[in-house]
């Protein structure tokens, strides 16, 4: 039963980590770059973005792009106070232009101090853990003066309870290394074996449906739970499933 089900997972995998699986997901934002603090940036905001229609997602995504006149990295490191005022119409459902406005003082800040994002969830002893590292990217994200409470909001922790879908899905895109094309690996310090799975509504349902997961509601344990049981398909890169769980909630509605 296992084996089977291994297999078919593994198919799934294989049929939906392609690059034809980019243009019509919110992964598509953060291709569009190539310089690698764009790429996290862009990243960073899609998935936090990612709610709703994915057409709605990736359209707000390129119209913030537009406002940052196509650069983001540029933008954020260089802009004058003038500069910020075309910002303040933006708006996402709950996202609006308090929030970013101060995802561009983070990123701002953090830049000055680090090349890539990655140092965001590493903690300062260098011991990596899916829960240290994604409750101390919300306490560092909030470190700043000035942080608008409201903003809180968009930035989950699993001290929360919260399953952090949007940024277990960010950290797949940056950390995962397979050569398909979809997952862009270029974060060395955190691996692929670390990651936890992104489970927002259409994972969930497919994997109560495949026996994946046991626990009756759906919080930072069950994803825990449901990436536990993925590692004994594949204990280096459980996370590699989520193109196969995804993909059957959404493209073929199993």
């Amino acid at each position: 039963m296992i084996e089977n089900l291994k297999a078919f997972l593994d198919g799934k995998v294989d049929q939906y980590n392609r690059p034809e699986f980019i243009p019509n997901d919110p992964v598509s934002i953060p291709h569009l770059f190539t310089k690698k603090q764009d790429i996290e940036i862009m990243g960073l905001w899609a998935a936090v973005l990612a709610w709703g229609q994915r057409v709605t997602i990736i359209n707000k995504c390129h119209e913030l792009i537009k406002l940052m006149d196509g650069a983001p990295y540029d933008f954020i490191m260089n802009h004058e106070e003038s500069d910020l005022k075309k910002l303040l119409n933006f708006k996402h459902r709950t996202f609006n232009d308090v929030d970013t406005l101060y995802f561009i003082s983070f990123f701002r800040n953090h830049y000055r101090k680090y090349e890539s994002l990655e140092d965001a969830f590493i903690p300062t002893d260098g011991n990596y853990s899916p829960f240290r590292g994604l409750g101390g990217f919300r306490d560092y994200f909030f470190s700043f003066p000035d942080y608008p409470p409201r903003t809180k909001k968009h930035i989950s922790s699993p001290s929360q309870k919260s399953t952090c879908k949007r940024l277990n899905m960010f950290l797949r895109w940056m950390v995962r290394k397979d050569g398909c094309g979809v997952d862009f690996g270029i974060w060395s310090k955190i691996k692929p074996a670390d990651l936890i799975m992104p489970c927002d509504l259409h994972v969930d349902r497919v994997s109560r449906k495949l026996n994946l997961i046991t626990r009756t509601q759906t919080d930072w344990q069950t994803a825990v739970e449901l990436t536990e049981r993925l590692r004994e398909f594949d204990p280096v890169d459980p996370v590699k499933y989520d193109f196969a769980l995804f993909a059957l909630g959404i493209e073929e509605r199993f």
